[in-house]
């Protein structure tokens, strides 16, 4: 008996599941197969509390890979196969009698929801009692609090990560995100895009547990270009973006869209020097920046700890879709939350966290750094960033999934001809492609960055 089954023990709690709707979900799939697509949408593996069940479902959901129909002269070979039964009689004594179950057919996604209710109870009272163990263990409250929300909107999220999966259950993810990525619905199940074309292209797109460093020097414009992707994903493809300044208000962030969006200058608008002309288009522009969902926090020494819980409480929220893309502006300016005079060992524990967070929320996170004065070095190409440059920690460059630069030359070439307007996006690492770089515009009276266009350069 384990520490579970002690303690429901205790308190007289038997842990709940339905052998008439495992045995109804396997039936179903076994006298019409074409519902196995609908099951394998909604059941996984260890929804299934007896053994018997769940090992068919694995067998099912092999031939479901295969592209072969799960009948019952096929599901009996399986599972012969893999030993589920000592030998062919019981199998097909067993499966008949999973046939003959079957209230309805139609009734197939109650059955489902009833395994998955009965599944998220029991993974309820596991992690109650895992919680439990922990307080016994540990006397850091935040540790707890913060171990116990994660827990808790891990399986609201259907994430458990109770115990080793095997890759058979990884496998059946893969082939169904490659039947959505290859579907009529597909753009939803891509990447998300930056909006930013030829970086796109490039990345292919942002993954959506990657964490991404946007680093630059004081003034190259790494908030504009943050806040360019924000306004891109949020205006254009509506998805909710989560936005962390620890250096600007909200007020001055919304001040840095609202130029972009209006095409007012952002000097017009912080010293509020406005033409009569100019407020249609400032109150037109505000119209539309205010339907866009971007979520703003300007909390100073806010903690990767804190972020998730804000995250996960909106993500609650059922009159908001789950937030899409997280930026966090910037990686020097945060806190562990504890006293550590070994700043580089701070920074290093934050990225880390930062990556654990992206996959755990399953978004992308940007996160911008600064990068350290030997960026100055010298002019010309000798002034382009290195992945060395970056401030405070290697930690950065490790726990990254992508690495980009902003460099701009008439920032250092102070040469009254130089082309204020053109900017490079240094792709320094990709653990997804290829690295290179991608040429910008920049707006700087708008704090906006444009793709080049090609087209007309002659």
């Amino acid at each position: 008996m384990n520490q579970l089954e002690v303690a429901l023990e205790g308190i007289g709690v038997n842990r709940p599941f339905s052998v008439e709707a495992e045995q109804a979900v396997l039936g179903a799939a076994i006298i019409d197969p074409e519902l196995i697509s609908v099951i394998m949408e909604q059941v996984r593996p260890e929804y299934f509390y007896v053994k018997q069940n769940r090992l068919i479902f694995n067998e099912m959901q092999a031939l479901f890979m295969l592209n072969t129909p799960t009948d019952f002269v096929t599901v009996v070979d399986a599972v012969v196969s893999a030993k589920v039964f000592s030998d062919e009689n019981d199998a097909k004594v067993y499966l008949s009698q999973l046939a003959d179950t079957v209230p309805s057919l139609s009734n197939i996604m109650y059955y489902a929801k009833i395994l998955k209710d009965k599944y998220m109870i029991r993974t309820l009272m596991e992690t109650a009692t895992d919680i439990i163990r922990q307080t016994q263990d540990s006397a850091d409250a935040d540790m707890l609090l913060e171990s116990a929300e994660q827990k808790i909107y891990a399986l609201r999220q259907g994430k458990d990560s109770q115990s080793l999966k095997h890759i058979s259950d990884a496998a059946a993810k893969s082939f169904d995100r490659l039947r959505k990525l290859s579907g009529k619905d597909k753009e939803k199940y891509k990447g998300i895009p930056t909006g930013f074309r030829f970086l796109d292209d490039k990345l292919g797109r942002m993954g959506r547990s990657d964490l991404v460093i946007i680093a630059a020097r004081p003034g190259m414009g790494k908030t504009s270009f943050a806040l360019n992707i924000a306004s891109n994903i949020a205006g254009k493809q509506k998805l909710p973006v989560a936005i962390f300044s620890l250096e600007m208000s909200n007020e001055q962030l919304t001040e840095r869209i609202l130029s972009s969006q209006a095409g007012i200058s952002s000097n017009t608008l912080r010293t509020g020097d406005i033409q009569i002309a100019e407020w249609d288009i400032i109150t037109n522009a505000i119209g539309q920046i205010a339907d866009y969902p971007i979520y703003m926090d300007d909390t100073p020494n806010i903690t990767v700890s804190d972020m998730k819980a804000k995250i996960r409480r909106l993500n609650q929220d059922p009159e908001t879709p789950d937030v899409g893309v997280v930026i966090v502006d910037y990686i020097q300016l945060m806190s562990t939350g504890r006293r550590n005079d070994n700043r580089v060992q701070e920074i290093s524990e934050i990225t880390r966290n930062l990556k654990i967070m992206a996959k755990e929320l399953d978004v992308p996170i940007i996160a911008l750094s600064q990068l350290s004065r030997s960026a100055e070095k010298g002019t010309g190409k000798d002034s382009r960033p290195q992945l060395s440059d970056l401030r405070d920690s290697g930690s950065i460059e490790q726990d990254a999934d992508v690495v980009l630069f902003l460099y701009r030359d008439a920032y250092y070439n102070k040469d009254e001809d130089a082309d204020q307007t053109m900017a490079e996006c240094i792709i320094a690492k990709n653990r997804h492609g290829e690295s290179g770089t991608i040429p910008l515009s920049w707006d700087g009276a708008h704090t906006r960055f444009y793709d080049v266009d090609f087209t007309h350069n002659g």
